[in-house]
């Protein structure tokens, strides 16, 4: 096999895809997928939902599309979309913005993240900041953009960072601290006083911070710290959001970058050379999404606190570990009371064992800090409950 040059090298090693030949291997994510569809597992690996979202939001996309709007939207998005996520933004976390300048449309969240990595970062030299298990895109984008990650950890059980590790790991050369909250993979939703050290310390060494908002509306105990409205952060933060876990439309990829004007435009001036621009009909459909009564966005909160019980308890009853989630979709369990050593190999048999597939929280953490993880699994609640109940039983049945 030829050797081919270029940046996807750096990517994949990054996300730690690379093996020792050279040659970048898919991610656990479509692997353990692949193996679900296989064998008829039950596939509580991946986040996407069973479930379509509103039907008031698929309509708007059907009648989109029949009065045609198919066609290339404006750059920074349809001015509604805009206008909505405006709206939306100022109704549940307080924040302001100026539609015209301070808001742009995405391809869903990651590509609103590869933008805003590939704008900000401009050195080698440039170091990203981020908490660890993190998502795995954050490690390949940051790699992608040429940069170093650096990583917090978040240790077992409850995933809240230690202040002396954060503050260790922001210094000069940090260009952005990246803060996904609710957090996946481990579900936890930062103390306010984890944020404001993350703003005091971007000020002190004059980074940037990006905050990863898909699961906003996912917080399913105490609340959630809007972080552009601590003192000191709004000049410096692009937040970035996507409607894919909100409405269950995860293969839209509508998603939306906000933030003070200069930082937005900078952000624009990358993002247009990716994909220009994307999804003219889902825009209109998601604005209506945004424009919701207040008891949808309660409501979807609601039923994913349920699911995420009821999931919690059928570990429980299989005999691991849990760790109680207070956001996302996500619930991680510790399968060393079951015998693992290794969550990669307990996962693999797992759909033979159980029937069952969920992903090892060693896919989402540097080499470095693999054995602080070993034995950590990642479950996903976003099906539907006969669905959960049936994996609980299945996954009772090793026992």
């Amino acid at each position: 096999m030829r050797e081919i040059p270029g940046a996807w090298r750096r990517t994949a090693r990054g996300a730690g895809l690379l093996n020792a030949d050279g040659v970048a291997s898919p991610t656990i994510f479509a692997e353990m997928s692949v193996l679900a569809a296989g064998s008829g597992a039950i596939n509580l690996g991946q986040g996407f939902p069973d479930e379509d979202g509103p039907p008031e939001v698929l309509e708007a996309a059907r009648r989109a599309i029949t009065d045609g709007v198919n066609q290339y939207p404006p750059g920074r998005g349809f001015p509604d979309f805009l206008q909505a996520v405006a709206e939306h933004r100022a109704r549940f976390d307080g924040v302001r913005l100026d539609p015209g300048t301070e808001i742009i449309a995405t391809a869903g969240a990651t590509e609103g993240l590869a933008a805003a990595l590939l704008a900000l970062i401009d050195s080698p030299d440039d170091e990203v900041v981020v908490f660890e298990p993190y998502y795995d895109a954050y490690a390949a984008l940051v790699a992608l953009a040429g940069a170093r990650l650096v990583t917090v950890p978040l240790r077992w059980p409850d995933f809240q960072p230690d202040l002396d590790d954060l503050a260790a790991a922001v210094g000069d050369r940090t260009r952005v601290i990246l803060v996904n909250d609710p957090h996946n993979p481990t579900g936890t939703v930062f103390a306010r006083e984890v944020l404001e050290r993350v703003v005091a310390l971007a000020e002190r060494h004059d980074a940037f911070i990006v905050t990863d908002e898909v699961y906003e509306h996912l917080v399913l105990e105490g609340e959630r710290t809007v972080m552009q409205n601590l003192p000191g952060a709004r000049e410096r933060t692009i937040s970035i959001s996507s409607a894919g876990k909100t409405f269950a439309t995860t293969g839209w990829k509508i998603g939306w970058a906000t933030g003070p004007a200069d930082l937005v435009d900078a952000v624009m001036t990358v993002k247009q050379y990716l994909t220009y621009v994307n999804g003219a009909p889902f825009q209109p459909a998601i604005a209506a999404g945004l424009r919701l009564p207040d008891t949808f966005f309660t409501g979807i909160a609601d039923t994913l606190r349920r699911k995420r019980d009821l999931l919690g308890e059928g570990l429980a009853e299989a005999g691991f570990s849990v760790s109680r989630p207070a956001g996302s979709y996500f619930t991680v369990a510790d399968a060393g009371p079951l015998g693992a050593h290794d969550a990669d190999d307990f996962c693999r048999s797992l759909p033979a064992r159980a029937g069952v597939v969920a992903v090892p929280l060693t896919a989402f953490v540097t080499d470095a800090r693999r054995a602080e993880y070993a034995t950590l699994v990642r479950f996903a609640a976003c099906k539907k409950e006969d669905v959960i109940r049936e994996a609980g039983a299945r996954l009772a049945s090793m026992v």
